[in-house]
């Protein structure tokens, strides 16, 4: 019996999340991701993930020191950024800085202080990079800040709104964790030959890398640039429906009817209504879009994903679309290093077999 890219085959048991792509559910730990981006921080729901359940108001403040004191790149890690081919993709450049983190404490088994180190320093990586390749020199991480607001500043070098801190926060929760995806089982299939942690992360960057898993929305940006004001909003697309025209932001390949996720990031950018013109005109697009689709393809139920509002949200952070995948692993970090824990804590090595179709010649 053959699954192509083992498609339906359980490869393991988790109590980290769970996808219910019928009812569109998705769930950490036992929460709904809603209830989750309605009352909680990103260090929070990160904590929750690692440890199995949410934080203390201490066990909270000890997480948040931790994070900022480990946002330092090494001299090792800058010498290395430094290096670096010009050209060099953003997500290959994390992926061999990331590799330079490997040193003699990084052994079998893995430990929740290697995560929140990885976790503290990618957005670091990415802004160190993107700074300096833009002419710029890096900003330092600054210890008043939590982690999402933090990672914006050290983009621009200036304090973030609270919409965009809020946007952006709520983008990076729904993002943290999604079961047994490509990256994260790289990364499992990793740790299960008792590599270490920074060996399963690189597994996972380099699957994340593929345009077929972590690619940039960039179809959504060009349909929200197209548009560009509420009142074109219509006209185009139902010009784009009616010559044939997919429409980017609708549908997804798990959930049969709205993403939990997008469900969650509309509700937030709802909250900051009349704070961001490209986030009102997200809003717009999509109660434009849901109407028009259910008049001309009635029954396909077709409704916005992930990437159609963080495809918004990018674009209200003037991020530049080489930023988004990044920025993607600045958060999934979260959920690859709580998986490679949890393969830890049972291990057993991933060994499929493979099913031979070529010739037998000879005796």
């Amino acid at each position: 019996m053959k699954n192509e890219g083992l498609k339906g085959i359980i490869a393991a048991q988790t109590r980290i999340s769970h996808i219910d792509g019928n009812e569109g559910n998705l769930i950490y730990r036992g929460y709904q991701i809603g209830d989750l981006t309605d009352k909680y921080s990103f260090e929070e729901v990160a904590f929750l993930l690692w440890y199995g359940c949410l934080p203390t108001f201490d066990k909270l403040s000890i997480l948040k020191s931790e994070l900022k004191e480990n946002r330092y790149l090494s001299v090792t890690m800058k010498s290395v950024l430094d290096l670096l081919p010009k050209d060099m993709d953003l997500m290959s450049v994390i992926r061999t800085v990331i590799s330079a983190e490997g040193k003699s404490d990084y052994q079998w088994p893995p430990t929740i202080d290697q995560a929140i180190r990885l976790t503290a320093v990618i957005p670091s990586i990415i802004t160190y990079r993107q700074r300096t390749l833009a002419g710029h020199a890096p900003v330092e991480p600054n210890s008043k800040f939590d982690h999402v607001e933090n990672y914006l500043y050290m983009l621009n070098g200036v304090l973030p709104s609270k919409a965009q801190v809020n946007a952006l926060e709520t983008y990076m929760i729904l993002t943290l964790e999604h079961g047994m995806n490509a990256s994260t089982f790289s990364a499992r299939v990793t740790a299960s030959s008792e590599s270490d942690m920074v060996s399963a992360i690189t597994s996972a960057i380099g699957t994340m890398k593929g345009p077929l898993h972590g690619g940039a929305p960039s179809g959504v940006m060009e349909l929200l640039n197209e548009i560009g004001t509420i009142e074109n909003t219509e006209n185009i697309i139902r010009e784009k429906l009616n010559n044939g025209e997919k429409l980017m932001g609708f549908g997804h390949r798990v959930y049969k009817t709205h993403d939990p996720r997008a469900k969650a990031l509309r509700k937030k950018l709802l909250e900051l209504d009349g704070q961001d013109s490209w986030l009102d005109l997200a809003i717009h697009v999509e109660n434009v879009a849901i109407n028009i689709l259910n008049e001309l393809k009635p029954g396909r139920s077709l409704y916005t994903n992930v990437e159609f509002y963080a495809a918004a949200i990018m674009r209200s952070l003037n991020l530049p679309s080489e930023l988004f995948t990044a920025t993607f692993t600045a958060s999934r970090i979260v959920g690859w290093t709580s998986h490679v824990l949890e393969q830890a804590e049972n291990n057993t090595i991933y060994r499929p077999q493979s099913e031979y179709i070529g010739d037998f010649k000879g005796s």
